[in-house]
């Protein structure tokens, strides 16, 4: 055997070692990450006895349902759920139609300004969420928003809008200008441009920066916290921090239920647009 195919061979082991290595350490990952998903779901169907048990147990000896109706009809989960609902997806909805018209005006206007704006949208994102809760708590307080629906949305909308325009900057900046120009050549204004050949090519965008925003307005919980006062006005996340029943005070295995419900919807959401998110997210990458 030559050195040049000893050589050769050995470099593909090392290869294949290198393979196996790089998967396993993928599989320990994924089981140390989806271990507190397994362990919530596992909980939530153990009756309370052996929740309580000294001695771990992997599986549920005895499944029951029962902590999912504790969650449902002992508690304000309803109540909660219908403001978590009513208050993202307005908040949602309003950040992704101003981030529509801010980033075409951003990727397809010259005007003065355009690029300070474009670095203090950058600046607002790269701020942690907490370092302007006290500001906006000062000014709702002073405005009287506090406790109100409309107080913790446009807290919402300010969070979720610069990532918004950001994102969806991208994909306008993606789409060739001939096809807007043609598009002015058939005698179509700005506005109907803007609506019949625009926004259908960068509805992916909208849709992947849609979720992004919902999944972050929906699992909140300390804009909410600060904001909210009386606990029917709570959102979900603030719910499960204080979750406790009438009959038996602390419930966990009701509290692991609930967590698994208020999981679920985006869990479905994600798994129904994945691969427009990951389009989508692959696009408004390409220019910025």
């Amino acid at each position: 055997m030559s050195a040049a195919s000893v050589r050769a061979g050995g470099r593909r082991r090392r290869r294949v070692w290198k393979h196996v290595g790089a998967n396993a350490i993928a599989v320990i990952f994924c089981v140390v990450w989806f271990f507190p998903v397994y362990w919530m779901i596992n909980t939530s169907f153990k009756p309370r006895s052996e929740i309580l048990s000294a001695t771990p147990e992997f599986w549920p000896r005895h499944p029951t349902i029962h902590n999912f109706v504790v969650a449902i009809t002992e508690t304000t989960f309803l109540t909660n759920l219908k403001n978590s609902v009513i208050i993202v997806s307005v908040a949602v909805v309003f950040a992704i139609v101003l981030a529509f018209f801010a980033s075409a005006a951003l990727s397809r206007f010259r005007f003065r300004g355009r690029r300070t704006i474009l670095v203090l949208i950058l600046i607002v994102q790269m701020l942690p969420g907490t370092a302007l809760l006290i500001p906006q708590f000062l000014i709702f307080n002073r405005l009287g928003m506090l406790d109100t629906y409309s107080g913790l949305i446009l807290a919402y909308v300010a969070a979720v809008l610069p990532f918004s325009i950001w994102v969806m900057r991208g994909f306008f900046l993606a789409i060739p200008k001939e096809i807007e120009e043609a598009a002015w050549v058939d005698g179509a204004g700005t506005w109907r441009t803007l609506r019949s050949v625009l926004f259908p090519m960068v509805l992916p965008g909208v849709i992947s920066t849609s979720i992004f925003g919902f999944i972050s307005a929906w699992n909140d919980y300390v804009t909410a916290y600060t904001f909210m006062k009386q606990s029917s006005h709570y959102t979900l996340p603030v719910w499960l921090v204080s979750f406790n029943t009438p009959t038996s005070g602390t419930d966990y295995g009701g509290q692991m239920a609930a967590s698994v419900l208020f999981a679920l919807p985006v869990v479905v959401f994600f798994l129904i647009i994945q691969r427009n998110l990951v389009t989508g997210m692959s696009a408004g990458a390409v220019k910025g």
